[in-house]
């Protein structure tokens, strides 16, 4: 199998050349990267460009802003059995590619992602990094008891998720008018064919989000999104809470 590695970006030119940079040390490489952007007024799409003209991979300029449009746009055009879902502010092993063959290769998993580990510049966010492993078990414990059972766990868009293309289209790709929590609601799509996994293995993302809200703040409000996303509250209303970082 092969994979292919969408990253939406708007406005990412402080994280996307460093993740770029590192995808070219994997080990298989990546049979293609797709960076999707969805409008960046900033030098995103140059440094993707400028790169790419020494690695392999392409950018495709997206007319509407919205990850989940922006990474259903990538997986339309990409070309390998298995859809990699990489945000620009994320760093994979560089042995990333073999550990998703090896996982998918079981047919009864459906989808998986890493753990991830957050950190910034002189800090790594431990507390942080713990809710977001145990949050992946709990959160379907507590709302969909019956589907944990089943084998269903969430993950969520920091933890690198990735899937067989076949199964991202029959169950219709990410749902476009979802402005958050489109990430958890593939989860619940792609039960249908599998069970969902959390891999044992790390991947680094960045804590920009926790070092504006400060750590009380952030567990809060992914607290909150969180426990209102399980009950069935509006991903419309959520989306108020949780503002875009770069």
């Amino acid at each position: 199998m092969t994979v292919s590695i969408v990253i939406p970006t708007l406005n990412e030119s402080t994280s996307l050349e460093r993740t770029l940079r590192q995808l070219a040390y994997l080990n298989p490489a990546a049979a293609e990267v797709i960076v999707v952007d969805g409008g960046s007024r900033d030098e995103t799409v140059a440094i993707a460009e400028q790169l790419f003209q020494s690695q392999p991979g392409q950018v495709l300029r997206c007319d509407r802003a919205g990850r989940s449009v922006q990474m259903n746009a990538g997986a339309k055009i990409a070309t390998s059995e298995i859809l990699c879902f990489l945000h620009a502010d994320t760093r994979l092993p560089d042995d990333a590619i073999a550990i998703m063959e090896r996982v998918l290769s079981d047919r009864q998993t459906a989808c998986a992602g890493f753990i991830s580990l957050m950190s910034g510049a002189d800090r790594t966010r431990w507390g942080i990094s713990l809710h977001n492993f145990l949050k992946t078990y709990y959160a379907p414990l507590l709302f969909r008891p019956h589907r944990f059972v089943r084998g269903l766990r969430l993950l969520f868009g920091d933890q690198v998720m990735f899937c067989r293309r076949e199964d991202f289209w029959n169950c219709g790709g990410f749902t476009e008018a979802l402005p958050i929590m489109e990430d958890g609601d593939l989860c619940l799509k792609l039960m249908h064919y599998g069970r969902i996994r959390q891999v044992n293995r790390v991947v680094e993302s960045s804590d920009r989000r926790v070092a504006r809200w400060g750590f009380l703040k952030a567990t809060g409000i992914y607290l909150y999104i969180g426990f209102l996303w399980g009950i069935g509250v509006s991903p419309e209303y959520l989306k108020r809470f949780y503002e875009d970082i770069r």
